[in-house]
């Protein structure tokens, strides 16, 4: 029976999950497209070489969490654990590098082999959105742009702060690696036992460690702002003058950074405390060195990468999906004029159901159950006088409607209160017909 249940850390989405996973997702594409992004599909594995490089050999991500596979030509692949990576990998195969600067968004499920817990799964789902070939910091605030007012359209800004840092440009970053390399070398015995191969390999990825040991070194670790030159402190300005153009709210946090090499100037995280421990709801940065550690030209690009099911469980309730008109044909004359009805209903973009078997009290009922608003009821009687029965479910009224008018009139009847009971006679009281 075990063998019928979701994987562990999977899951399967449904019913107001849904609603609130697509709720999200549709303010993001809208959005997306009124900033001038167009659409990328990755696909959900890629090389395994793709992300060893861009997230670095000995990050917890490549030796813990990846799902790697063999598959039967050989080739080791993995599930994508992140988005940046494969879209750089499409930027540069697919061409793009050639018609300048490119702006792109996409969605959908990343894999990560972690400890499942609240808003963290093993199948999780991103949105991401990415300015490539782009080296101005206009390009960063534009971004950041994005993110806010996909947080404040969700309606979940005000439960938000943004922090914002400056990693500087490589020369800074080196000036700063080798202050922390001294720093940490004289504090060695009281490391972890990962945070000292960190130190031989990349001592910037000990800023972002959870042992409480590594964590009471960091209140006395030297800040990168010490160690930007006056290049990147413009740039950084520049950013955050554009930030607060825009009115959005910020803290400069000098303990933001990322770990990798190819990351640089801007980095941000969207953080909340309304989920616990799981706090970054959406977060990114520039990194102009990615696209040349992966074999590509000298690139500059930023992004940003949010989590889904971590939106989704911060939203208010999503708007309640379109009431329904159920069709229930009474007879083989009036079955052919529903299923032309039914279809003419559904291309205005109406929400249309069928139901096939039955007396009329039972296809009522499940109408009812299904939440539809209105029945439209065809008997042979209704064929021959070209008409319909409008019933309105919520308050048990009914009229009826010419077979030409019945578009209008449903149209007008789900934006408007309870029709008056003005059912003439031959509109038949439709509760009490028990036709087979």
């Amino acid at each position: 029976m075990s063998k019928l249940q979701p994987v562990r850390g999977t899951r399967d989405i449904f019913g107001d999950d849904m609603r609130r996973f697509s709720h999200v997702v549709r303010i993001f594409e809208r959005l997306a497209q009124a900033y001038g992004f167009d659409e990328i599909s990755t696909p959900i594995f890629e090389f395994t070489e793709v992300y060893k490089r861009t997230l670095g050999e000995t990050s917890d991500v490549v030796t813990k969490e990846m799902y790697t596979f063999e598959d039967r030509s050989g080739d080791l692949l993995t599930l994508r654990p992140e988005y940046t990576a494969g879209i750089a990998r499409a930027y540069m195969s697919g061409g793009m590098a050639q018609a300048g600067v490119s702006r792109l968004f996409g969605w959908g499920p990343m894999f990560r082999h972690e400890r499942p817990q609240k808003g963290r799964f093993r199948q999780f789902h991103q949105l991401d959105a990415e300015i490539i070939g782009a080296a101005e910091p206009a390009a960063d605030v534009d971004l950041l742009a994005l993110a806010w007012q996909l947080l404040s359209d969700l309606g979940i800004s005000d439960r938000i702060v943004l922090h914002l840092n400056s990693l500087g440009d490589q020369e800074s970053r080196l000036a700063y690696r080798a202050a922390l390399t001294a720093y940490f070398a004289d504090h060695v015995d009281a490391l972890s036992e990962d945070s000292r191969m960190r130190l031989q390999k990349n001592p910037m990825r000990i800023l972002d460690s959870k042992d409480p040991g590594d964590r009471a070194l960091l209140p006395d670790a030297p800040q990168i702002a010490d160690y930007l030159n006056e290049r990147s402190r413009a740039f950084f300005e520049t950013v955050c003058a554009g930030v607060k153009s825009l009115g959005i709210p910020y803290i400069h946090d000098q303990r933001l950074v990322r770990g990798l090499d190819y990351y640089s100037h801007t980095a941000f995280e969207f953080v909340t405390d309304a989920l616990g421990s799981q706090g970054t709801v959406l977060g990114g940065g520039r990194y102009d060195g990615l696209i040349e550690m992966m074999g590509g030209p000298s690139t500059p690009g930023v992004g940003w990468a949010a989590g889904i099911e971590r939106l989704a469980m911060l939203i208010d309730e999503p708007p309640a999906p379109m009431r329904a008109v159920a069709l229930i044909p009474m007879g083989d004359a009036a079955e052919k004029q529903a299923l032309v009805l039914a279809r003419d209903l559904r291309a205005a973009g109406l929400r249309t159901l069928m139901d096939y078997k039955g007396n009329m009290k039972k296809r009522l009922n499940r109408a009812a159950k299904a939440d539809a608003r209105l029945a439209l009821i065809i008997g042979d009687e209704e064929v021959a006088r070209g008409a319909v029965v409008v019933r309105d479910l919520d308050h048990s009224t009914q009229k009826d409607c010419a077979l030409w008018a019945v578009h209008d009139q449903v149209r007008m009847m789900l934006a408007a209160p309870p029709i008056a009971d003005i059912s003439p006679a031959a509109s038949r009281d439709v509760i009490d017909a028990e036709q087979p």
